[in-house]
C-alpha cells in the first residue's frame, strides 16, 4: 500500500512521472471513457489518494499526461535534429538516413507512439488541449524541420520558396505510407521505416533538389 509521508522533491517527481506513465498506458488502451483512476493506480504501484495529491481528477490527470508527454516528446526531437545533415557530401543518402531514423522514432519512440494514439482516440475531447499540442508540438518540430531545411537551401542543396511549406511536404511524404495503418493500431518495422524514407526523400528532392 503507498502511504502519504512527507517527500523529497526528488522523490516526488519519481512518483508523480510513474503515475503519468501508467496513466498514459492506461488511457491509450482504454480510451478516456474506460479509463479509471483505479486502473492507474494499480499500474502505478500507488493509492487513488496519492493520484488525487499528485494530480488530481481523472480531468486534470489526462491533461497532464498529454502535457508530459508532449514537453518528453518535443525534447526527444531536438535532440534528433542535432544529427540533421547540414553540409552533406551526398545529399540523398544521408538525408534519406536521417528520415529513417525521425521515421522510427516517431513509429518506435514509446512517448510518440502514445502522444498519436491519445490525439487520434480523443481530440474531439479536447479540441483545445489539442491544438496547444498542435502547435507547441508538432507545430515547433514543423518549424525545427523547416529551419533545417532552409539551411540545406542556404548552403545550395534544395531550393524551394516557402521554407515551411517544403517541412509540412516532407513531413507529409514520410508518414504517408503509415498512416492507415496507424489507424488500425500497426506501426511499421524498423526495416519498413527505411523503405518508407527511402522513397519519401526519393519523391522529396525530384520536387526541391537544386538543378
Amino acid at each position: 500500500m503507498d502511504i502519504e509521508t512527507a517527500e523529497t522533491p526528488d522523490l516526488a517527481k519519481s512518483k508523480r512521472d510513474r503515475i503519468l506513465e501508467a496513466a498514459a498506458t492506461v488511457f491509450c488502451q482504454d480510451g478516456y471513457t474506460g479509463a479509471s483512476i483505479d486502473a492507474v493506480a494499480t499500474k502505478a504501484g500507488v493509492s487513488r489518494q496519492t493520484i488525487y495529491n499528485h494530480v488530481g481528477d481523472k480531468d486534470g490527470l489526462f491533461k497532464d499526461v498529454v502535457a508530459a508527454l508532449t514537453e518528453k516528446s518535443a525534447a526527444n526531437f531536438l535532440l534528433l535534429m542535432e544529427d540533421f545533415p547540414e553540409r552533406p557530401e551526398n545529399l540523398e543518402a544521408e538525408l534519406t538516413a536521417f528520415s529513417a531514423r525521425l521515421l522510427n522514432h516517431v513509429t518506435q519512440n514509446k512517448t510518440s507512439r502514445w502522444l498519436l494514439k491519445l490525439a487520434e482516440n480523443e481530440s474531439g475531447r479536447y479540441p483545445e488541449l489539442f491544438t496547444v499540442w498542435r502547435e507547441f508540438g508538432s507545430g515547433r518540430k514543423r518549424s525545427m524541420v523547416a529551419a533545417q531545411l532552409s539551411q540545406l537551401a542556404l548552403n545550395g542543396y534544395l531550393e524551394f520558396d516557402d521554407a515551411a511549406l517544403a517541412a509540412r511536404q516532407y513531413l507529409a511524404l514520410l508518414t504517408a505510407e503509415w498512416r492507415t495503418e496507424f489507424q488500425l493500431g500497426r506501426f511499421p518495422s524498423e526495416e519498413e521505416c527505411a523503405g518508407m524514407a527511402e522513397r519519401a526523400v526519393k519523391t522529396f528532392l525530384r520536387a526541391f533538389a537544386r538543378r
